[in-house]
Order: C-alpha cells, then structure tokens, then sequence
C-alpha cells in the first residue's frame, strides 16, 4: 500500500492563500511553499503544472473572499453605493487580496470593456441596480457604473497600498458626491468633451 501524501492539493492550496493574504502573491514561490507546508517542491508540482496554476487557484479563493463582502449589499439602500463601500472595506481589510484580485499586471493592457467583463456577475448585477433604482435605460446605467468605478477603484488602490487611508464617512461623502454628478449628467443627455490643443490656449493667451 502506497504511503499516503503528507499533504493534499487542497492543502497546498489553503497555504498559498495564507501566504498571499499575509506578504502577496509574489511569496508564493515553490520553495518557501514547501518550507511552510513541511515537504519538498515535490508534491507541489506533482499537483499543479506549475506555479502559474496554483496562482489561479488562490485567485479563487481571493475572489471567493470578495465575494463575502458584498454578498448582502442588495439589502442595504443605495444597494449600488453599498457595493462601493463594500469594495473599498475589502481593499483597506485584505490588501494583499485585493491585489491579487484586481491589480495584477496582463500580458497586454486590457480596453474598458474587456476589463468589465473579466469582473463577471458583479457588473451586470450593479447595472440592474442602478438602472432599476435611478430609472435609466441600460446604456445609461452603465455608463453611470462605469464612471462610479473609477471613484471607487481609485479609492481602493489608495488603500490596498496604504498611500493614503479614508474614514468610513470620508468614502461615504466621495462616493455620493461622485455618484451624484455623473447622475445629474447623464440625465441631463452628457457633456461636451472639451480636447486639450495647446495652439488654442496659446492664442487665446495672447
């Protein structure tokens, strides 16, 4: 009878998430994997193919993780601004996840919209929300949505690396404020894009 394993892939998988809620993803490497579950890089790579693989698993489990904080936001009204606020506590809470989540770098940068649709159910969920709450056509909640998340996001980046840290009314009053503007705005038919041409500003200078 084969001895049984000293560790099992749910168990490599478990550790590599500590790892990573602890110091990042760029922690987890094989040997200092190994150390902390007490086996050699064997049975890690008898597992996963390689290191990139077990890296997706621990994503999951990121991802499971954000998940949890805004798993009730539909019972709270605004339920969209709950979503914010939610996210905002996850990247001030669980940096290092928020990170491997939401701030890894791509082969190639990503279009606005290719990146919306890597964040799966979250958006399309926040779009019914807002379109049934606010009374907007589809294309009008999402753009409202889009804009929002950039507010959002820039707060959860300022967080998740403690550049700079806001209090639960500070993100409160930024989320309103910005949410508010971009309502009025769409609602009003948009703005004119106004370009940056320095020949104009130079004339106009003169």
């Amino acid at each position: 009878m084969p001895p049984k394993p000293k560790c099992t892939k749910e168990d490599i998988i478990k550790t590599a998430f500590e790892m990573t809620r602890e110091n990042g993803i760029e922690s987890v490497v094989a040997r200092e994997l190994g150390k902390r579950l007490g086996v050699s890089v064997t049975p890690i790579f008898s597992n996963f193919k390689s290191m990139h693989e077990l890296e997706e698993e621990v994503r999951k489990l990121a991802m499971q993780e954000f998940d949890k904080y805004i798993a009730d936001a539909l019972n709270y009204s605004p339920a969209f601004k709950q979503f914010g606020m939610q996210m905002i506590r996850f990247a001030k809470e669980e940096p290092k996840l928020f990170q491997v989540v939401y701030m890894q770098e791509h082969a190639e940068s990503l279009r606005f919209d290719e990146m919306f649709k890597r964040m799966g159910d979250v958006v399309k969920v926040c779009v019914e929300v807002v379109q049934k709450d606010y009374d907007l056509t589809e294309k009008e909640a999402y753009e409202v949505f889009s804009q929002s998340w950039l507010t959002t996001f820039s707060l959860c980046v300022l967080e998740a690396n403690k550049i700079c840290s806001f209090s639960d009314d500070e993100i409160s009053e930024v989320l309103s404020r910005g949410f508010q503007a971009i309502l009025m705005l769409v609602k009003s038919g948009g703005c004119k894009v106004v370009s940056v041409d320095r020949e104009s500003e130079m004339q106009s200078m003169g």
